[in-house]
């Protein structure tokens, strides 16, 4: 069987639920910026093969297993397929500190939900966890791999997210997030360690903390190599 396929939503389709939306989130792991969300609504009659995106939206997968050029091909096709309705929407780094990644991940993915111009009637969430919303919902693990709705939520969300790290790339240079997309790569824990953490990293997360307790400790924080906004969040 070809995944991702529409299984799932024929399944719902069948049983009534004709606004099924599949949902998925970029940036969990990173320690830099916003986690996005995306939701996703089919159209309950539409076909791959009629679509006249067909051979771009023939090549979904996982947003993580897509060239970078091709994942923008999928998410314009996607995005300007008729038979699909998509919103997205984000938790900034400042919430995730304050709620944890897991709370600020089912808040975006409500407030994606909430933006949609029709309710969906049924929830299939990548993941396997719940969202604290009045809808029945089911969670299928990797359902990003495995559920067509899901995948084009992941290549919305990505291609959504790499955007906005580009933008602060330009404000924060030094750090690369034009390369990793605020991701712990060896790079990016270097530049991290040279220059201490900036305004969008995420405070709560291990090697941010980790650090700013070392700085905030030493003699460190007084190092010239250090951002002057570092310096001040670290005083």
């Amino acid at each position: 069987m070809r995944y991702p396929n529409l299984k799932e939503e024929k399944k719902l389709w069948k049983k009534g639920y004709k606004r099924v939306a599949g949902l998925d989130e970029v940036g969990r792991g990173a320690l830099v910026g916003p986690v996005v969300a995306a939701a996703v609504v089919l159209n309950s009659k539409f076909k791959i093969q009629k679509s006249k995106f067909k051979f771009e939206i023939q090549n979904l997968k996982d947003s993580k297993k897509l060239t970078p050029k091709k994942r923008e091909e999928v998410y314009k096709a996607l995005t300007r397929e008729p038979n699909i309705k998509w919103e997205i929407d984000k938790a900034s780094e400042k919430v995730i500190d304050k709620i944890n990644i897991l709370e600020a991940t089912k808040l975006a993915m409500k407030r994606a939900i909430q933006k949609l111009n029709k309710k969906p009637k049924f929830l299939i969430i990548d993941g396997n966890f719940k969202i604290d919303i009045d809808l029945p919902q089911k969670s299928v693990i990797k359902a990003d791999q495995k559920v067509f709705s899901c995948a084009a939520a992941s290549v919305i969300a990505k291609v959504t997210r790499d955007k906005i790290m580009k933008r602060y790339h330009k404000k924060y240079p030094q750090y690369g997030f034009d390369r990793h997309k605020g991701y712990p790569t060896k790079f990016h824990l270097r530049m991290l360690k040279r220059y201490g953490p900036c305004p969008i990293h995420r405070r709560s997360f291990k090697p941010v903390k980790l650090l700013k307790n070392k700085l905030t400790n030493t003699e460190g924080m007084k190092s010239p190599s250090l951002l002057p906004e570092t310096q001040k969040l670290l005083l």
